[in-house]
């Protein structure tokens, strides 16, 4: 038996696929059992002896926790699920394009892989808290200023320490400006730190993602949704627990889209003869602009070869401690 510690189930698309494979989802089970016995004494008209027992057991039992077990187990049987953690590691797979023929989008698959969580608001916030210390530290006196040659003097809230100054109330307020000044260390400052969270936004949109890396240069991303079940549902407390280092995830789900392998600038050429706007070649252009952004890495698309997960479920199996050997 194999014990998942999950992180994300998205329940809701669970049940519905359950529903489709099995006729729906069993919420509860009853147990009814009744026994009688009847002697019947002199003529029947004259007098009866009856004797009757009878039980009933019910029971209400959630099973929410074994929905997605269910539904992998439905699917396998089905021959509708496939295991491809073997070939995400094998670079000729991604080179060939052979993972692309064989799963097209919506395919349903099963990948475990080294893979990391990354979410810009956690960034953002341990940027923020970074440059905290640093200025912290910098005002009892620990941390010397570096001025930067032919920089002139130096802004009176870079010497003190003081956060950076925000946007007016009224406008919104970005990740970055939780990010203070401080003083240049190393190399790094908060224009700096602020700069990678811009960046981050970009690349990957603000919200936990799954990012598997089987192999070198390929990504499968999993963008998880909220509001469905999570182990935690604060970024903090995710982050603080898994940490951001690599380990071995589980994420089954259906093929999203593959990054694109157009290298050419996309046509914008969107007017009919008579000069006005087809609407259909409009989005077309539009949808190809962006997917060239993909290419880029500039926005949260595929990039190829790599292709994105819906994920239905996400998980790390728990490890079996052996019999621990005392040896002297």
């Amino acid at each position: 038996m194999i014990l998942r510690e999950f992180l994300y189930v998205d329940t809701d698309k669970v049940r519905a696929m359950l529903a489709q494979l099995d006729g729906g989802v069993a919420e509860e089970s009853r147990e009814t059992e009744r026994k009688e016995k009847r002697t019947t004494v002199g003529p029947r008209v004259a007098g009866q002896y009856f004797q009757g027992a009878g039980s009933e057991t019910y029971t209400n039992k959630s099973l929410g926790d074994a929905l997605f077990p269910m539904l992998e187990q439905s699917l396998e049987s089905e021959l509708l699920l496939r295991d491809i953690s073997q070939e995400v590691c094998d670079p000729n797979q991604w080179t060939s394009g052979e993972l692309k023929r064989n799963l097209p989008p919506g395919s349903l698959v099963r990948v475990t892989a080294m893979g990391s969580l990354f979410d810009t608001r956690y960034a953002a916030s341990a940027f923020s808290a970074f440059g905290s210390v640093m200025v912290g530290l910098n005002d009892m006196g620990h941390l010397p200023v570096v001025k930067k040659a032919n920089s002139g003097k130096s802004k009176q809230g870079q010497q003190q320490g003081r956060p950076s100054k925000t946007k007016p109330a009224t406008g919104p307020v970005e990740l970055e400006d939780s990010i203070p000044d401080f003083p240049d260390i190393g190399g790094a400052d908060g224009n700096t730190l602020r700069a990678f969270v811009r960046i981050s936004k970009g690349v990957f949109a603000p919200g936990l993602h799954v990012n598997l890396t089987p192999t070198k240069g390929v990504l499968v991303n999993s963008r998880l949704q909220e509001g469905r079940q999570y182990l935690d549902s604060e970024a903090d407390i995710l982050f603080a627990r898994y940490g951001t280092e690599p380990q071995e995830w589980t994420i089954v789900g259906s093929v999203g889209s593959y990054g694109t392998e157009e290298i050419s600038l996309p046509d914008v050429d969107f007017y009919n003869p008579d000069g006005s706007v087809n609407r259909a070649e409009f989005a077309e252009s539009m949808n190809a602009q962006m997917r060239n952004l993909g290419r880029l890495g500039f926005i949260d698309l595929p990039q190829y070869p790599g292709f994105s997960l819906i994920p239905f479920a996400v998980y790390r199996s728990i490890p079996r401690s052996g019999a621990a050997v005392l040896t002297e």
